[in-house]
C-alpha cells in the first residue's frame, strides 16, 4: 500500500528531528567527557635543593667497657643506667679487704729489704776503713824499704873504704913501714863493715818481703770492698724489686675503687651489688659507658641513592624523641660495603649473592648542639636524616608528578632512499621525557624536557619549558590516558577540595 505524501512529510521530518537530537546528544556527550586536570604556572624559584633521606638511630662517639682490674665481690655501685658522669667520678667499690692484707705485707717485707741495704752499706764503710788502714801500712812498709836501701848504700861505702885502707895497711907493712897491729886493726874494719853490709842487705829483703805482704793484705780488703759494695747493688736491686711489689699492691688497692675515664653516659651495667668480679682472663665487665661528647647519627642509605652522598654534605637530622625539632650535621663517612637490608649478622660472607635490596650505612656527626638537647639524646634513638646533596638557585622547577614518560610513535612502514642500519628486535625505543602544557585554547600539548636535581616534590626542568607557561600536573590518571591536542578543563576548586577529602 503506497505512502501518501503526507505521510512521508511526517516520517522525513521525525527522521531530521531524529538526527538533530543525535548531534546534539553527541556534542553533549563531547563536551561531558572532556578530562579535568590541575595545572600549575611555571615560575623562576630561587633554590632548589636535591635530598636524600634515611634512617637510623644516635651513637656516641664510641662506647667503653668498664671492666674489673682486680678480683673481689662488689659492695657498692654508684650510679644507674642513663645516669651523666664526669671524668674521675667514682663508679664501683670492690671489697678491698683481700688486697689490703697483701699490701701491708708487702710493705714489712720491703722495710726488710731497706734494712738490708743499710747493712750492706755499713759493711762497705767498713770495708774502706779497712782498706785504708792496709794502704797505710804500704805505704809505711815502702818507707822503710827505702830507708833499708839507704842504709845498705852507706855499708857499701864503708866496705869499699875499709877495703881500701886493709889493701894500704899490707902495701905498707910489705915495705916495712906499718905496724902489724894496723894491718890488724884495718883488717878488722873491713870484717866489720862487711859484716854490716850483709846486715842492712837482709834486712832490705826481709823489708821488701813486708811491703809484698802488706800490699796482699791491701788487695784483700780492696776484695772485701768490692763485695762489699756489691752486695748493696744486690740489696738495692732486692729493696727496689720490693718498693716495686708494693707500688703494684697500692695500684691493686686503689683500683678496688674504678673511676670513669671520660665524660659521657652509663650505658648499661650488667653486674650488680654482690657478685664477684673476675679479673685477668676473663675480665668482669662492670658497666657500659658511652661517650657523648661526640654525637653521631649512623643511617642506611639505599643503593639507588648513596652514590649521591658524598662526604662534608649538610644534613638535617630529626630524633622522634625531639619531636619536630631539626639538628644540624655533616656526613663524616660513607660505609663502602653494602648490607642487604635482611642481615643481622654482619660479615662479607652474608653479604655475597644476597638477591635482595642493598643499603650503605652513612655516618653523621652532629653540630651546633646545646647543652639541654645534648643532656637528652640518648644512644639508640631512633633519628631521620635528610642530607643535602645539591643545591641550584633560579630554576624552573615542576612537580614530579607533572613528569610523562611516553613511547615515540614509530615511524609509518614505506620505501625509503638511503637504506638504514636495522633496529635489533629485542631494543626497545627509548622513552621520551616530558609534560603537558595547556594553551589558551584549553587544550593540551606535549613537550619533552630535559631534567636536573630533583627536590622533595618537584624537580628542575634544563631545558624544554620556560617561565609563565602553564603545566598539566595531574591527576595521573588522567596523564596517563592524556593524548597530543585533547581538550581538557580544568577541575573547579569544589572537584580539588571533593578529591583531596576523598582521595583519588
Amino acid at each position: 500500500m503506497a505512502l501518501s505524501r503526507k505521510k512521508k512529510i511526517i516520517i522525513a521530518v521525525s527522521a531530521v528531528v531524529v538526527l538533530a537530537l543525535v548531534v546534539i546528544i553527541s556534542v553533549f556527550a563531547t563536551r561531558k567527557d572532556e578530562a579535568e586536570v590541575t595545572t600549575v604556572k611555571l615560575e623562576v624559584r630561587p633554590e632548589l635543593r636535591s635530598t636524600v633521606t634515611a634512617s637510623g638511630e644516635v651513637r656516641p662517639i664510641r662506647y667503653i667497657k668498664l671492666t674489673s682490674e682486680i678480683a673481689g665481690r662488689i659492695l657498692e655501685i654508684f650510679v644507674n643506667p642513663g645516669d651523666q658522669v664526669t671524668k674521675n667520678q667514682p663508679l664501683v667499690r670492690i671489697d678491698p679487704t683481700q688486697l689490703q692484707s697483701s699490701q701491708e705485707a708487702q710493705f714489712a717485707a720491703t722495710q726488710a729489704s731497706l734494712s738490708d741495704v743499710q747493712s750492706s752499706r755499713n759493711a762497705v764503710a767498713s770495708a774502706q776503713q779497712g782498706l785504708a788502714v792496709t794502704e797505710a801500712s804500704v805505704a809505711a812498709a815502702r818507707q822503710q824499704v827505702i830507708a833499708q836501701q839507704t842504709a845498705v848504700d852507706r855499708a857499701m861505702i864503708d866496705v869499699n873504704t875499709a877495703q881500701r885502707e886493709l889493701k894500704r895497711s899490707t902495701e905498707l907493712i910489705e915495705k916495712g913501714v906499718a905496724s902489724r897491729f894496723d894491718y890488724d886493726a884495718a883488717r878488722d874494719r873491713y870484717e866489720q863493715t862487711k859484716v854490716a853490709l850483709d846486715t842492712a842487705r837482709a834486712n832490705l829483703e826481709a823489708q821488701k818481703l813486708a811491703v809484698k805482704e802488706a800490699q796482699e793484705r791491701a788487695n784483700q780488703q780492696k776484695t772485701a770492698v768490692t763485695e762489699a759494695q756489691n752486695g748493696v747493688k744486690t740489696s738495692e736491686a732486692r729493696a727496689n724489686q720490693q718498693q716495686a711489689f708494693l707500688r703494684g699492691q697500692s695500684s691493686q688497692r686503689e683500683k678496688a675503687t674504678q673511676y670513669s675515664p671520660l665524660n659521657g653516659v652509663i650505658a648499661d651495667i650488667p653486674t650488680r651489688v654482690g657478685e664477684y668480679a673476675v679479673s685477668a682472663l676473663s675480665s668482669t665487665p662492670l658497666m657500659t659507658i658511652a661517650d657523648m661528647s661526640t654525637i653521631i647519627v649512623q643511617v642506611n642509605v639505599d643503593e639507588t641513592e648513596i652514590a649521591n652522598v658524598e662526604v662534608g654534605e649538610l644534613a638535617k637530622v630529626k630524633v622522634d624523641a625531639l619531636g619536630d625539632k631539626e639538628l644540624n650535621a655533616v656526613v663524616t663517612m660513607k660505609n663502602p660495603l653494602a648490607i642487604a637490608k635482611s642481615d643481622t649478622t654482619g660479615g662479607l660472607n652474608t653479604r655475597v649473592n644476597v638477591q635482595e635490596a642493598k643499603e650503605f650505612m652513612v655516618t653523621l656527626e652532629l653540630k651546633d648542639l646545646t647543652d639541654d638537647v645534648r643532656a637528652k639524646l640518648r644512644p639508640g634513638m631512633s633519628s631521620t636524616a635528610t642530607i643535602t646533596t645539591k643545591t641550584k638557585n633560579n630554576v624552573i622547577a615542576v612537580p614530579l608528578q607533572a613528569i610523562v614518560e611516553k613511547t615515540p610513535p614509530q615511524a609509518s612502514p614505506g620505501p625509503s632512499i638511503a637504506s638504514s642500519a636495522p633496529t635489533p628486535l629485542s631494543e626497545k625505543p627509548k622513552e621520551q621525557k616530558g609534560v603537558y602544557l595547556l594553551d589558551k585554547n584549553n587544550k593540551v600539548k606535549f613537550v619533552e624536557v630535559t631534567t636536573g636535581i630533583t627536590g622533595e616534590s618537584d624537580i628542575e626542568i634544563t631545558s624544554g619549558l620556560q617561565a609563565g607557561a602553564e603545566v598539566v600536573t595531574g591527576p595521573s590518571r588522567v596523564l596517563k590516558t592524556l593524548k597530543d591536542g585533547a581538550s581538557v578543563k580544568r577541575q573547579s576548586k569544589a572537584s580539588l577540595n571533593a578529591n583531596a577529602g576523598g582521595g583519588s
